[in-house]
C-alpha cells in the first residue's frame, strides 16, 4: 500500500535551492508594485454580487396537493421553497455520497483491504447503500410535499460544487486510500451538520413524520463519521509506526 509519508524526490522547499531562492528574494526586493490594498478587488466582487442572479431557483409546486400545502406553509408565515430547497441539497449530496465511496472502493481494490481495521469493500458498500437509502428517503418526503424530486434545486446545485474537489482527490490515481479516507471524512462531516439542520427545520414545518426519517438518517450518518475517522486515524497510526494497526475505530 502506498503512503504520503515517505521520502521522495521533493523539491518544493527554498531550502533545496538556496542559490535560486536567494535570487528569487532579491528580484522580489527590486520590484516595486503599485501602492493599494485589496479594496479594488472587493470592489470588484461587490459590483459582481449586486449584478448576479441567484443560482437557480425552487419550483412551484406541480400538483394541486404540493400548491395547497405551500398556501397552508404562507398562512403561518413559513415558505416551504426553503424547505423543499434544503432537501433537495440533501438529496443531492446524497446522491454524489454514493459515487464518493465507489471512488472509494475502486480506490481500496488497488490498495488492498485493511481487515485488521475493518476497511473492506463489504464495510464502504454498507455505507454506500446507506446514502442511496437516505436519497431515496429525501426523494419520498419531497414528493410526499407535492413537489418533484427531479428537479435541481439551487442549494442541490451548490452542494453538487462543494463536492466537486473531494471527488477529484478520490479518482486522483496519485492519492493514496488515506488521503482519500481523509476526503470522505470532510464529506461526512458536512453530512452529518447538513442533516441536524433538516430535521430542526422540518420539525419547524411540522412535519414530523418526515423529520423522525431524517433522524435515522442522522444517525447512520453519525456512525459512517466514526468509522471513517477510525479508519483513517487507524492508517495515519500505522503510517508513522510502521507497523499495522489491530484496534478497531473508537466506541
Amino acid at each position: 500500500m502506498k503512503t504520503s509519508g515517505d521520502m521522495g524526490k521533493n523539491r518544493t522547499g527554498v531550502r533545496m535551492s538556496p542559490k535560486e531562492a536567494k535570487a528569487m528574494e532579491e528580484a522580489a526586493a527590486n520590484i516595486h508594485p503599485p501602492p493599494g490594498d485589496e479594496s479594488k478587488i472587493a470592489e470588484v466582487r461587490e459590483s459582481y454580487h449586486a449584478r448576479a442572479i441567484p443560482v437557480g431557483s425552487v419550483p412551484p409546486p406541480g400538483s394541486v396537493k404540493g400548491m395547497a400545502k405551500a398556501a397552508a406553509s404562507a398562512v403561518t408565515g413559513k415558505k416551504a421553497s426553503v424547505l423543499l430547497d434544503k432537501m433537495g441539497e440533501r438529496m443531492a449530496f446524497e446522491r454524489t455520497g454514493v459515487r464518493l465511496y465507489e471512488a472509494l472502493i475502486t480506490k481500496l481494490a488497488s490498495a488492498g483491504e485493511v481487515d485488521s481495521i475493518g476497511l473492506t469493500e463489504e464495510a464502504l458498500r454498507k455505507i454506500q447503500d446507506d446514502e442511496l437509502r437516505h436519497m431515496q428517503i429525501v426523494a419520498e418526503a419531497i414528493e410526499e410535499m407535492g413537489a418533484d424530486p427531479t428537479a435541481e434545486t439551487p442549494c442541490a446545485d451548490v452542494a453538487g460544487v462543494q463536492a466537486k474537489g473531494i471527488l477529484q482527490v478520490l479518482t486522483d490515481p496519485r492519492t493514496t486510500l488515506a488521503q482519500g479516507l481523509s476526503a470522505i471524512l470532510t464529506a461526512e462531516l458536512v453530512d452529518n451538520a447538513s442533516w441536524e439542520m433538516l430535521v430542526d427545520l422540518a420539525r419547524d414545518f411540522g412535519n414530523d413524520e418526515a423529520a423522525n426519517a431524517f433522524e435515522d438518517a442522522r444517525r447512520q450518518e453519525e456512525e459512517h463519521v466514526r468509522l471513517v475517522r477510525g479508519w483513517l486515524e487507524a492508517l495515519t497510526r500505522q503510517e508513522s509506526l510502521g507497523a499495522p494497526a489491530h484496534a478497531p475505530p473508537p466506541a
